[in-house]
C-alpha cells in the first residue's frame, strides 16, 4: 500500500524563515514554497496542500496582520500546531559587492525583517531606500540574481549559503531575544500528531456584541478572569466594516476540552459575542543552529 505523503505549504522562497521552521516540524515531508501568505494558506483551503505554515507574530515587531485578517475574513481554517523559531538577521551581499557593501544603494527583505533592524539600518544606512520582498529569501535571491545591482539583502544564514551570498555584518536585528512565533494551518480541527511539543493552548476569535454596550470588553475578560483561564494575547484588529469597529484574537492557556473553556464559550455566546474557535493546539519550539566561529 502506497504511503501518504503530507504536503506543507510555507512563505518560500527556500531558506526562508518559514522554511526553517516548517523543515524543523515536517522534516522529511513535502514541502511546497509559495510566494506570498495567501498563496500559502489557499493552498490548504484548495487542498492542494494538508497544512500551510506562515508567521502569526514576532517578538519585536508585534503580529503578523496578514494572516490575522486571512484567517478572519477569506478561509475557515483551524491552527493544528504553533512553532516558536528563533530569529537572527544578517545582512548579505553579492560576494562581488563584498569590499564595497556599505555603498549599496538599496537595502530589501521582508517589511517585518526591514523593522527589527530598523536602528541598524538608520544609523548605518540612513537615506538609503528599503525595499519590502515578500520574504527575507526572496530578496536574497533578487540579490544573488542581479549581481550588476549595488543592493543588499537581510535575512538568515541559510539564505546567504542557498543563493550563494556573504554576509558583510552579522546578528543586525536590535534586540538580542528575536523570535517568531508561525502557525501550523489545516482544514480540519485537531493537533497535527508530531512527536513532542507542550503547552496546549488555544485561539479564539471574538467580536462583541453588536449593542456596543459600556463594558462590555470588560465583560468579555472576566468570562476568563473568574475561571482563572490565562490569557497570553489578547490583541484587537479592524473588521473592516467601518471606523471603531475591531474584533479580537485571544490566545487562552487552556484546550478546547477543558470543563472551564466549555464554560467560558457558553457564557460569551450568552453575552451575545460570536465566537469562532480556531483551535486547541501544542506549541514546538525549534532549537537555534549552531553559531559559526
Amino acid at each position: 500500500m502506497e504511503e501518504m505523503v503530507t504536503r506543507v505549504a510555507y512563505l518560500g522562497p527556500e531558506a526562508s524563515f518559514t522554511h526553517l521552521a516548517a523543515d524543523g516540524l515536517f522534516h522529511g515531508d513535502w514541502l511546497l514554497p509559495y510566494t506570498t501568505i495567501p498563496e500559502a494558506i489557499e493552498a490548504v483551503s484548495e487542498d492542494r496542500a494538508d497544512y500551510a505554515v506562515v508567521p502569526i507574530e514576532n517578538a519585536l515587531e508585534g503580529a503578523v496582520s496578514l494572516t490575522v485578517d486571512y484567517l478572519y475574513h477569506e478561509v475557515e481554517l483551524f491552527i493544528a500546531a504553533e512553532i516558536l523559531q528563533p530569529i537572527d538577521q544578517h545582512l548579505m551581499v553579492h560576494p562581488d559587492r563584498a569590499e564595497s557593501w556599505e555603498e549599496v544603494e538599496s537595502i530589501h527583505s521582508h517589511p517585518q525583517a526591514l523593522a527589527q533592524c530598523h536602528k541598524f539600518l538608520h544609523y548605518r544606512f540612513r537615506g538609503v531606500p528599503l525595499i519590502q520582498a515578500t520574504s527575507t529569501s526572496g530578496a536574497a535571491r533578487y540579490a544573488a540574481e542581479n549581481p550588476e545591482l549595488p543592493i543588499a539583502a537581510i535575512g538568515n544564514r541559510f539564505a546567504a549559503e542557498k543563493y550563494g551570498l556573504k554576509i558583510v555584518q552579522d546578528s543586525i536585528n536590535d534586540f538580542h531575544f528575536n523570535r517568531t512565533r508561525f502557525v501550523v494551518l489545516s482544514k480540519r480541527e485537531g493537533e497535527i500528531g508530531k512527536p513532542g511539543g507542550d503547552k496546549i493552548k488555544s485561539t479564539l476569535m471574538i467580536n462583541l456584541p453588536k449593542d456596543n454596550r459600556s463594558g462590555a470588553l470588560h465583560q468579555v475578560l472576566s468570562v476568563f478572569a473568574w475561571r482563572r483561564l490565562n490569557l497570553t494575547k489578547i490583541e484587537s484588529r479592524p473588521m473592516k466594516t467601518g471606523l471603531g469597529d475591531y474584533f479580537f484574537i485571544v490566545d487562552v492557556d487552556a484546550g478546547g476540552d477543558d470543563p472551564m473553556m466549555k464554560g467560558a464559550l457558553e457564557e460569551l455566546a450568552a453575552l451575545g459575542c460570536v465566537v469562532k474557535p480556531l483551535g486547541t493546539y501544542k506549541s514546538y519550539e525549534i532549537k537555534p543552529a549552531p553559531r559559526e566561529n
